[in-house]
């Protein structure tokens, strides 16, 4: 099962998350997620669990918990929407949108 938690120290590594969800089970693996241009932790992450009655154990007693004097938001994670690629900004493309000179002969 993939975990989701959210309102994590900064502060916290890898590690320790996965640590702390090793309490109750085994985990295949634990990710902190980074800001790409800071390089430092969005507050975030996730753990999966290959067995669902331990993640689920390790949902319910981790909720709600503080950890590294932050108050854990732990849920099953779902699963990422598929957005549609965007391509450039709103409205349609072509030549002489507006603006510039005008005198072409078509």
């Amino acid at each position: 099962m993939n975990i989701f938690i959210s309102n994590l120290n900064y502060n916290t590594v890898e590690s320790e998350l996965q640590s702390l969800f090793e309490n109750y089970g085994t985990v295949d693996s634990a990710k902190i997620i980074m800001d790409r241009e800071t390089g430092r932790s969005r507050g975030f992450g996730f753990v999966e669990m290959p067995e669902n009655d331990e993640a689920l154990k390790a949902i319910e007693e981790l909720n709600q918990r503080e950890f590294k004097e932050k108050v854990l938001n732990i849920s099953e994670a779902r699963p990422k929407e598929q957005k549609p690629r965007s391509f450039g900004g709103g409205g349609g493309g072509g030549y002489n949108r507006g603006g510039g000179d005008r005198r072409s002969n078509w």
